[in-house]
């Protein structure tokens, strides 16, 4: 039996690789700044606005370096991944359902370390990270697309109804995401009164 391979629609590829290069290019700064504190611990860094808007707080926080070593290299390591799945499908690339289910594993750690990492930055450090969010901006509907785009395509094993509810799920996208930011920002606004505090 020969394996049916698909590849997303454009939106889809074009959403992987922009999101990808933004959190790439996010990533890349955090690292910048986590390197300028480590040189000296008093720099004053580019994503520090002010005592709620800022990224040193969480650069240096425990949960900063989850894994043991700080998270931007984290999505150094892995926003590539998007970015060329995204590019290779604009090529014309076909993918196993094997490699959409493992895609969608990475993609679903991704949208889990990042609700942590939002949950810590509200309740715990008090913070909003300027480069954290534009990570989170991106990742939250890469995750979601990608999953709707697997479950849609039976890559994921759900069922021919879940399949349905997620095909008519995947065009509503933009009001998806946009629902999930509007959620964040009235945790973000009960939680640390931003429009105060600004």
């Amino acid at each position: 039996m020969i394996e049916r391979m698909s590849r997303p629609s454009l939106p889809l590829a074009i959403l992987l690789i922009v999101g990808g290069i933004v959190g790439l290019i996010a990533a890349f700064a955090l690292t910048v700044d986590k390197i300028a504190v480590l040189e000296d611990p008093a720099a004053d860094i580019s994503c520090n606005f002010s005592v709620l808007v800022q990224c040193g707080k969480n650069l240096n926080s425990p949960q900063g370096s989850a894994f043991g070593f700080p998270n931007p290299l984290l999505g150094l390591m892995m926003f590539p991944a998007p970015i060329i799945v995204g590019v290779a499908s604009l090529a014309g690339v076909r993918f196993p359902r094997w490699f959409w289910a493992a895609f969608n594993v990475g993609m679903a750690f991704a949208i889990g370390f990042v609700i942590w990492l939002m949950s810590v930055s509200l309740f715990v450090l008090g913070t909003l990270c300027p480069w954290c969010m534009a990570v989170w901006s991106v990742v939250i509907p890469m995750s979601v697309a990608t999953t709707l785009y697997n479950i849609r395509e039976r890559n994921l094993p759900l069922g021919a109804a879940a399949a349905r509810v997620a095909g008519r799920a995947y065009g509503w996208m933009p009001i998806i995401t946009l629902v999930l930011y509007v959620v964040f920002a009235v945790f973000a606004q009960v939680r640390l009164d931003v429009l105060h505090r600004l």
